[in-house]
Formats: C-alpha cells, sequence, structure tokens
C-alpha cells in the first residue's frame, strides 16, 4: 500500500481516537443527592413594581463521582415573580445538568412583586424543586412585600395637596411641590426614595405633620438589611426659595444630603423652616445644609454622624439652634467639624466670590462634639456692607481654639459629653454628662418639652433632658 496512504489512515485514526477520548462521558454516575447552601431565600422587605436585590446559594455535589440532575425547575414557571439563574442561564425549567466530583453550582435568585392594592403586607412564595436520581429535593423562596404610593418625576396639581398615611409613598427622581401650592405629610407616613431622588419643594411649602411616637421616616427604598445603616442611597429633601415651612418628628436618614435649603421666598418675613424634634443621622454630605440665605428655626434636634458637616452654612442666611446636638462622629472620608459656618462661597459661573450676610447666626443650649480636633468652624468675610450676627451661649463644644470672642458666652469647652452610645444611635447622656443642668431657661423650647416630651425644669443641654 502506499506509504502516503497508510499515514493518512494513521493520523485520522489517532485523531478519531483523542476525539472520543475528550469527549468521553463518566462510566457511571452518583446515585446520591444535592446538598445545599441554604433551604429557604428570603426577601424582606420588596416594595411592589421594584425589583429585589440578588441573592444566591449554591448547590454541591459532595460525593466521589459525577451527579446527574435530571431537572431543575421554578415550580412557578413563567408566572412566578421569581426569577432564577443557574450557572448564568436565565430561565424556569433546565435538564440533564452535571456536577463533577467534588463541585458545585451557583443559583441565582430576584424577585418583583405585582401590587396587591392592599395595605398590608405581602407574603410571596414559591420553590425550586431539584430532581435527581428519582428523588425530589426543594428550595424554599420567600419575599415580604408591600404595596404603596409610587410618585415618578410627580408635582403637586393643586393647591394644597395632602398624602395618606395608609401605605407607604416611594419616590422615583423626584416629587415636586410647585410654585404657591403645598404638600402635608401627615403622622405615622414612611416615605422611601430610590437611588438620587429628591422631595423637591419648589417655591411651595412643605408640612410634615409627625407626632411623638408616630414619627415620619425618610429613608432609601432598598429595605434589605444590608442597606439599614448605607449612606448616599437618595438625596434629600430639597427647598429652592421656599414658602415658609415646617417639619416635626421627623427621622431623616441614609440620604446625601437631609435638608437642602436654598435662598428663600422674597415674601416670606419669618423663618423659611422651622424644624422641631427630628433626627438627621447617616447621611453622605450633610445632615442640614443651609445655602445663600434660607433662614430655619431648629429645637430639640439631633443632626450626627454625617459625612461632612452635619451642619453646614454656606454663603450666608441665618439660623438658630436651641436645644439640640448638632455632633460629628461620621465616618466619611471627607468628615470635618460637625459645624461649618461661612457667609461666602467661590461663584465658578461668574468667576467671583458671594459674600453674604448672617442676620441672625444663633446656637444655644446645644452640644457641638465629636471625634475631631475642631467640631466647630466659622470662616467669614466681612465688611462695611455685611451684617453678621452671632449668638454662642449655653453650649458644650469641641474645638482646640477657646473663642474669647463676646459672641461666645456661658459655654463649656472640651468636656465629654457622655452621650450613651453612639454606634447605636442613642443620643441620650450619662447623668455624670457635664451638659447636665447646665443650659439656660433664657432660651426655652416652644413647648418647654425636650425631644422625648420631658418637662425641662432645669435645662440641660442638647436635644433631651436627663431625668
Amino acid at each position: 500500500m502506499n506509504k502516503s496512504i497508510i499515514y493518512f489512515i494513521f493520523t485520522l485514526a489517532v485523531g478519531i481516537s483523542l476525539s472520543l477520548s475528550s469527549c468521553k462521558k463518566p462510566l457511571s454516575f452518583s446515585g446520591g443527592n444535592l446538598d445545599f447552601s441554604r433551604d429557604t431565600v428570603v426577601f424582606d422587605t420588596v416594595f411592589t413594581t421594584i425589583g429585589s436585590v440578588t441573592k444566591r446559594f449554591k448547590i454541591y455535589n459532595n460525593s466521589n463521582k459525577t451527579l446527574k440532575i435530571d431537572q431543575i425547575e421554578l415550580i412557578g414557571g413563567a408566572a412566578s415573580p421569581f426569577r432564577i439563574n443557574v450557572d448564568g442561564l436565565s430561565g424556569t425549567h433546565f435538564a440533564d445538568l452535571e456536577i463533577n466530583k467534588k463541585d458545585s453550582l451557583f443559583i441565582f435568585v430576584e424577585v418583583t412583586l405585582d401590587p396587591n392594592n392592599g395595605t398590608n403586607p405581602l407574603v410571596i412564595e414559591d420553590r425550586i424543586k431539584f430532581r435527581t436520581n428519582g428523588s425530589d429535593q426543594f428550595v424554599l423562596l420567600a419575599a415580604w412585600g408591600q404595596d404603596a404610593y409610587f410618585h415618578y418625576k410627580e408635582k403637586t396639581t393643586t393647591d394644597f395637596t395632602t398624602w395618606p398615611n395608609d401605605k407607604p409613598h416611594v419616590i422615583y427622581n423626584y416629587f415636586a411641590i410647585d410654585s404657591a401650592h403645598s404638600l402635608t405629610i401627615q403622622q405615622g407616613t414612611n416615605i422611601y426614595l430610590h437611588k438620587n431622588a429628591l422631595l423637591f419643594v419648589d417655591k411651595g411649602a412643605l408640612n410634615i405633620q409627625g407626632t411623638y411616637g408616630n414619627e415620619i421616616t425618610f429613608q432609601g427604598d432598598r429595605l434589605e438589611s444590608y442597606y439599614d445603616d448605607v449612606p448616599g442611597q437618595y438625596y434629600g429633601i430639597y427647598f429652592n426659595k421656599a414658602l415658609p415651612s415646617s417639619i416635626n418628628y421627623t427621622v431623616i436618614k441614609n440620604g446625601i444630603a437631609g435638608i437642602h435649603m436654598y435662598s428663600e421666598d422674597p415674601s416670606n418675613t419669618g423663618y423659611t423652616l422651622q424644624l422641631s424634634n427630628s433626627v438627621i443621622f447617616n447621611n453622605s454630605s450633610y445632615g442640614f445644609f443651609l445655602f445663600q440665605g434660607a433662614k430655619v428655626k431648629a429645637e430639640n434636634c439631633i443632626i450626627a454622624k454625617n459625612g461632612i458637616h452635619s451642619l453646614a452654612v454656606i454663603g450666608g442666611g441665618d439660623f438658630n439652634f436651641n436645644h439640640c446636638h448638632l455632633i460629628g462622629y461620621g465616618t466619611g472620608e471627607n468628615v470635618s467639624a460637625a459645624v461649618g459656618i461661612s457667609n461666602w462661597y467661590n461663584n465658578s459661573l461668574l468667576g467671583q466670590t458671594e459674600v453674604s450676610n448672617i442676620n441672625e447666626g444663633t446656637i444655644t443650649n446645644s452640644v457641638i462634639y465629636g471625634d475631631v480636633d475642631n467640631e466647630l468652624a466659622i470662616d467669614t468675610i466681612s465688611d462695611i456692607a455685611i451684617t453678621l450676627n452671632f449668638n454662642l451661649q449655653y453650649n458644650l463644644i469641641k474645638s482646640s481654639v477657646v473663642f474669647s470672642s463676646s459672641i461666645f458666652s456661658n459655654n463649656l469647652w472640651n468636656q465629654e459629653p457622655l452621650i450613651k452610645d453612639i454606634p447605636l444611635n442613642d443620643f441620650h447622656f450619662w447623668s455624670t454628662s457635664p451638659m447636665n443642668n447646665s443650659g439656660s431657661l433664657s432660651f426655652p423650647t416652644s413647648n418647654g418639652m425636650d425631644l422625648d416630651q420631658v418637662v425641662r425644669s432645669s435645662p440641660d443641654i442638647g436635644a433631651y433632658e436627663f431625668l
């Protein structure tokens, strides 16, 4: 036979042999079953129409042979609110999968719930079935869901709008209170904001009417426990040249700037905002940002643990904080003084420095403290045309520079306030705190009480009266 033909036949035979060898299936499969990293996947809580985070679990072949999975099936099929992905493939039914010995596969799960037009939480369940060697095993999928009022790029359409409080309100992008309109938010309302969303008070008025025990809460719309203390989940409440507004017994947490106030309506004769009995904390930039001319009066408030300043006054404006906790303890990379005050800013658009008045710059009966050396920073520009009128009395202040100016009197400097538990957000103080009985009756709160509705008979410094 021709040598070239013999060589061709030999080469072909070797190639076929190698090909068959590389595709060889196991001579026998394991007769065992799967093991699981968990038997239940729980989502708590998911708003209707909003998708969840992705959760995952593993399935294991712990035997010494390849295990063949005859079937993986999402029992609810295409109608299920749950979605699964098996080792990179999406679907509701998978067949004839193999897991090598001592190997594993990932299963990914998500859920989106439909509205139920009710006011009670939903409990939705499904199961994933795994069939191997004639035996069925199951992983339970469970989600708690909540119907809500959804606001997407929405504006007030009437002069007076009141949100019902029977269900939560979820804001996508923004909800705007239009010029000369007002929004009232009733006690006990829970408000959730999607990423970068804001409640925008645009030349209108906002009245948030929380009460003791029926507070109003602003937070991000991810309710999985991972997000409980993640800052920067939404923007916050933005006042733009607003009409007189009020916020009472409200918690604002985990945003970017809890409250941002810019200027005010020129017709205002009093404060743009009266803030009382409220807690603003764990925002990634500012707790309260007062910019260029707005006016705020605050009492019995806690503003704490924010990324840069708890209170920032930039480009002027008027403020009166009485019986407040204005404290640092933020965890961001740019943490600065708890209170930063300036009557100027650099206007990059005009290429010039803008300087404004501070007609009222009052902080009384308050604690300004944290874990940086200087928790009070005042940087002002003055000339004959500029008014700077500061009054800081009966405060406990942490500062490496003890101000001797006449605007500071009867203050306690650099004494540990002995707040009970900053990490757990318990801002009460111990009986041995220097804040105890160190306030002044010359600056009473409007209702004569503290944040816990304790009567201030012999006033303490800060938002709480020691019992």
